[in-house]
């Protein structure tokens, strides 16, 4: 599997050109910025019992926007060396983060009290506290993507 995925042309094109892993690169910083950047602002709204509606399509958008980017940009980037990463401490540690913060980020959606939220209501404690523990886990997913390049 590790071998189809460094012949993937992507892997091979990231290998061969410096611009081009740095722009693989930059639109996966991109699409960080984008999540965190729309994920915490709502998720602290929400741990403090904000009304979110008026935000909500615009945050969540920009959200999706940048995990669709920063999963596939992520994807990308490891296909040029899937062995060293996974030899990597800190990008087995971001793995199951990544999955725990999409994880809650499913359930959330999927919830009653997000619904009423989304429509204008005010967050109950439940969805108050998935909000803190997404807050958490993308903020530990973030501090593990930038200790994978210090081992």
């Amino acid at each position: 599997m590790i071998e189809i995925l460094q012949g993937w042309p992507g892997a091979q094109l990231l290998r061969g050109s410096g611009t081009a892993y740095l722009l693989v690169n930059a639109a996966h910083i991109l699409g960080i910025g984008l999540l965190l950047g729309a994920i915490l602002p709502l998720d602290l709204m929400l741990a403090a019992g904000a009304r979110v509606a008026a935000v909500v399509p615009v945050l969540v958008c920009s959200a999706a926007a940048g995990l669709g980017l920063a999963l596939a940009t992520g994807l990308w980037l490891f296909s040029v060396d899937p062995a060293e990463y996974l030899a990597n401490r800190a990008f087995l540690v971001k793995l199951p983060l990544v999955a725990a913060a999409v994880l809650n980020l499913a359930l959330v959606h999927r919830s009653r009290a997000w619904a009423e939220a989304r429509s204008g209501g005010v967050a109950r404690p439940p969805l108050r506290m998935a909000a803190l523990l997404s807050a958490g886990l993308w903020l530990s997913v973030l501090v593990a993507g930038r200790w994978i390049g210090f081992l």
